[in-house]
């Protein structure tokens, strides 16, 4: 079991960037692939950017490929989960969420539904 604690969001100009961060903690926590998904009002949670669990392998939804980036820090019981955005704009305004599922084979999920452990959200709003 994990605990996901995330910090990092606020407003933004567009253009201008913003670093979300998600620790997870737990004595296996880096036994767990890990993504955000980020949800704007009115839409279903979609899912931006994923890694595996050594942090060797990342996926990123196409429209924010290029200006989106994913990176893990292992520790011995916490890993964090970093998200670079740059180059924002209005279209990322949503509220972003950190995801966690155990998984020891190296593969990056992408479905929410695989999921098991979330974080309580931050919001990103980019002006225009």
């Amino acid at each position: 079991q994990v605990q996901l604690v995330e910090s990092g969001g606020g407003l933004v100009q567009a253009g201008g960037s913003l670093r979300l961060s998600c620790a997870a903690s737990g004595r296996t926590a880096n036994n767990y692939a890990m993504g955000w998904f980020r949800q704007a009002p009115g839409k279903e949670r979609e899912f931006v950017v994923g890694i595996n669990r050594r942090g060797n392998s990342t996926l990123i939804e196409g429209s924010v490929k290029g200006r989106f980036t994913i990176s893990r820090d292992n520790a011995k019981t916490k890993s964090t989960v970093y998200l670079q955005m740059n180059g924002l704009k209005p279209e990322d305004t949503a509220v972003y969420y950190c995801a966690a599922v155990f998984r020891l084979v190296m593969v990056v999920i992408t479905t929410a539904a695989d999921y098991d452990y979330w974080g309580q959200g931050t919001q990103v709003t980019v002006s225009s």
